[in-house]
C-alpha cells in the first residue's frame, strides 16, 4: 500500500534539517509513495521541493496558536488525504498537530527531532505526536531522559543520496579556482558560519598547523552570521593567504573532493550530516567528541575526536593526520564503507516507511 506523507516545516532557512526532509521526500517518491510539504511563503524548503516537482502548500505560521494557520493546515491535511503528518520544528508541530487532531479521519502524527538542544515543551513530544523520530541515538537517549516514553521514540539516522557523492574524473577543481599549486595540502569544512560550528576555534588552531605545514590552505564553505567576525579574526591572525572563505556553495561534492582532510569542531550536533557527506567522499574527519558526532566519526577508525573548544588539541589532531597520508587514506576508506552501510538515503527512507507503517497498523 502506498503512503501519503505530508511534511510540515515552519523554518524559512536551509540547513541539515531541511536537507533531510527533502531527501526523505525524494526517497519516498522513488518507492512509489506520495510526499508533500506545507511551509511558510518564501521558505527555502518549499522552493527546493517545488523545483524537484513536489506539491507545496504555503501558509503563514505566525505563532504556535495561529488559528487561521491551524484551519488552513487542517484543510490541507484533509484534501491531500495524508496518512502521516511529519512535523519538523516547534511551531509547525503545534499548528499541524492541532490541525490533524481536529479531523475525524485523523492521520498519524510523527515529530522528527533534528537537534541536540534541550527541549522546551514536552507537550510537542509526549502529547501532540503519536511517535517521535530522532536523527541519532544520542538524541533518542536524551528525549527518554527528558520524559518522552522510550517506546514512542525511534532513532533513524540521517541518510544521503550516495549516487551524488561520486568523485569526478580529474579530481576537484578548488585548487585551480583558488590559484593554488596542484600539490597544496587542503583542509576544509562545510557548514553554516554560526558560532556553534566552531570555525573560530579552528582559526585559533591554524597558526600551530602552519608552523609544521606552512603550505597548507584552509577553506570554509558556507555563509552565515559569523562571517564578519571570522574575516576580522583572519586579518588579526595574519591568515589572509592561508584561509579562504568560499561562501555558500552548491558544488559541495566538488569542494569535498578537493580536500585532503575534513574538520568541523562543532560545539553541538545532533548527528552531523556534513560528516556523513565527507565520509561518502572518502575523507578522514576530525570532529568534536560531543552529542551524535561519535556515531559517525569513529575515533581511530574513520577520523579523530577532540574536546570541544580546544584549539591546541584540534591543531595536534590536524598535524597528526596531515603527517600520515597512509592513515588518512585508511580512515577515509573506512568512512566511505561506514556511510554506505549505515547512512544512505535508501536506509533512512526504508526505516521511516517502516515506522510509518507500524503506526498505521497500530491505529
Amino acid at each position: 500500500m502506498s503512503l501519503t506523507v505530508l511534511h510540515t516545516e515552519s523554518s524559512l532557512g536551509w540547513g541539515g534539517q531541511e536537507n533531510r526532509t527533502l531527501n526523505e521526500m525524494l526517497g519516498l517518491r522513488e518507492l512509489g509513495h506520495t510526499a508533500l510539504v506545507a511551509c511558510q511563503p518564501g521558505a527555502r524548503l518549499g522552493q527546493r521541493a517545488r523545483e524537484a516537482g513536489f506539491e507545496v502548500f504555503e501558509t503563514r505560521m505566525r505563532n504556535a496558536v495561529d488559528v487561521p494557520a491551524i484551519l488552513r493546515l487542517r484543510r490541507c491535511i484533509r484534501d491531500c488525504r495524508a496518512d502521516v503528518v511529519n512535523t519538523h520544528s516547534g511551531r509547525d508541530t503545534q499548528l499541524a498537530g492541532m490541525a490533524a487532531r481536529l479531523l475525524a479521519r485523523r492521520p498519524r502524527i510523527v515529530r522528527t527531532r533534528h537537534l541536540a538542544l534541550p527541549i522546551t515543551s514536552r507537550f510537542t513530544y509526549s502529547v501532540l505526536p503519536d511517535h517521535v523520530v530522532t536523527v541519532s541515538a544520542h538524541v533518542a537517549r536524551y528525549l527518554a531522559t527528558a520524559g518522552v516514553p522510550a517506546d514512542r521514540i525511534t532513532a533513524v539516522p540521517t541518510g544521503i543520496d550516495l549516487t551524488r557523492y561520486i568523485a569526478a574524473p580529474g579530481g576537484g577543481t578548488l585548487r585551480a579556482e583558488l590559484g593554488l599549486a596542484a600539490d597544496a595540502m587542503l583542509v576544509g569544512t562545510v557548514a553554516i558560519l554560526r558560532k556553534k560550528k566552531g570555525h573560530a576555534e579552528l582559526l585559533e588552531a591554524i597558526p600551530a598547523v602552519l608552523a609544521r605545514f606552512p603550505d597548507t590552505h584552509f577553506v570554509f564553505a558556507g555563509d552565515g552570521p559569523q562571517r564578519d567576525n571570522l574575516e576580522r579574526r583572519i586579518a588579526e591572525l595574519g591568515l589572509g593567504n592561508s584561509v579562504h572563505l568560499l561562501g555558500l556553495r552548491r558544488d559541495v561534492v566538488n569542494v569535498l573532493q578537493s580536500l585532503d582532510l575534513f574538520v568541523l569542531p562543532t560545539h553541538q550536533e545532533a548527528l552531523g550530516t556534513a560528516f556523513v557527506e565527507a565520509g561518502a567522499m572518502g575523507l578522514a574527519a576530525i570532529g568534536s567528541d560531543i552529542d551524535g558526532v561519535p556515531e559517525i566519526v569513529g575515533a581511530g577508525e574513520t577520523g579523530k575526536l577532540v574536546p570541544v573548544n580546544n584549539p591546541p588539541a584540534l591543531a595536534a589532531a590536524i598535524v597528526e593526520l596531515l603527517d600520515d597520508p597512509a592513515l588518512r587514506r585508511h580512515m577515509g576508506e573506512s568512512a566511505r564503507q561506514k556511510v554506505a552501510a549505515r547512512f544512505s538515503r535508501a536506509a533512512m527512507v526504508d526505516a521511516m516507511v517502516g515506522a510509518y507503517r507500524r503506526l498505521l497498523e497500530a491505529a
